[in-house]
């Protein structure tokens, strides 16, 4: 199997090139600027190129042909029409990262299938997804262009703990907060149900789906099977710390109108206050042997081990603690 990866190195992407690196019979190739090539296994053919710089991509690509290729990296509709004219004569599948935040907000049922609609009203980001996503499947049914689209929910790996209230430099002020014995931010009542995925999990169903011919076509979700409130996520976190939770619960509403810095309209109302709990059925008739291994207080807890023997991921941010403790205080007022 003959493979290339734009990207390669982020969160969902270096746990499949690892995963790949490790099997045999596999050739890949990631086309990526090079920041992070520590990262890649040694058996894995680096492509340095910007992929937006279309013609010198084609040209570095020259006479190659590929069994799959796969973009982590695509947002806007501009870049998968770029991957499209790169890619169409090159690959016998296109793989494209969407994300499970375009499915409906409010969702009209909490059972997510490939079917939901895909509608949020909340989040550019999403709108983008799904724009993305009608690109692709036109290019399929009037061309016969070979896409499979993937949409993860929260994907984890050990760099970094996944959370719903943070700030603009990630969570580790929340944690930072939970081992001062400082109350944390959690949106709603704490009782919403969500799915965390830890990107080891993730890769065991994305490489099942690569050059799987019954994928062509489709849209398919790559989720754990776990479901969780956000009070047991935030709980677990607690507990690989070692510390007592003090949750301090706020409307995610409230969250939206008064956190617009934090882009919490769209990141709460358009994704994570909305409960959901994700069938997998259809990826597991697709990858049979998908099962996911790592429940989310084994997975944290190796993440918050990770993050305390690297301490250049404690990325202190003052002023979203400041936030956190005069919104508090101003909600404390008002009782």
């Amino acid at each position: 199997m003959k493979a290339l990866f734009i990207g390669g190195t982020g969160t969902i992407s270096t746990a499949i090139t690892q995963r790949i690196a490790s099997m045999p019979g596999w050739e890949l190739y990631l086309i990526n600027r090079g920041n992070r090539s520590r990262v890649i296994p040694p058996n894995v053919k680096l492509i340095v190129a910007d992929i937006n710089d279309e013609e010198d991509v084609r040209l570095k690509l020259e006479g190659l042909q590929f069994d799959c290729v796969c973009d982590f990296i695509g947002f806007v509709p501009s870049q998968v029409e770029r991957d499209y004219r790169l890619f169409k004569d090159i690959t016998k599948q296109y793989m494209y990262i969407s994300s499970a935040s375009a499915y409906e907000k409010p969702a009209s049922n909490y059972i997510i299938r490939e079917e939901t609609p895909l509608v949020n009203p909340f989040w550019q980001y999403s709108r983008d997804k799904i724009a993305c996503e009608a690109f692709l499947m036109e290019k399929y049914r009037s061309e016969g262009f070979p896409v499979t689209i993937i949409r993860p929910t929260y994907t984890y790996d050990e760099r970094s703990v996944p959370l719903s209230v943070t700030g603009n430099s990630g969570s580790w002020q929340v944690l930072d907060r939970m081992l001062k014995g400082k109350q944390v931010i959690i949106q709603g009542d704490g009782t919403s149900l969500w799915t965390m995925t830890h990107n080891s999990d993730f890769a065991k169903g994305f490489v099942g789906l690569m050059g799987n011919e019954k994928a062509i076509g489709q849209a398919v979700q790559i989720t754990s099977d776990e479901t969780l409130t956000w009070t047991q996520i935030y709980q677990c976190v607690a507990d690989a710390l070692g510390v007592e939770l003090h949750p301090y619960y706020i409307s995610s509403w409230f969250l939206a109108d008064v956190g617009q810095e934090y882009d919490f309209k769209g990141g709460l109302l358009g994704d994570k206050a909305c409960s959901v709990v994700f069938d997998n059925s259809k990826l597991k008739s697709l990858v049979p042997d998908f099962k996911p291994e790592v429940p989310f207080a084994q997975g944290i807890k190796r993440t918050v081990d990770y993050i305390h023997e690297h301490p250049q991921l404690k990325r202190p941010d003052p002023r979203f603690d400041a936030w956190c403790d005069n919104l508090i205080a101003k909600m404390e007022s008002i009782k």
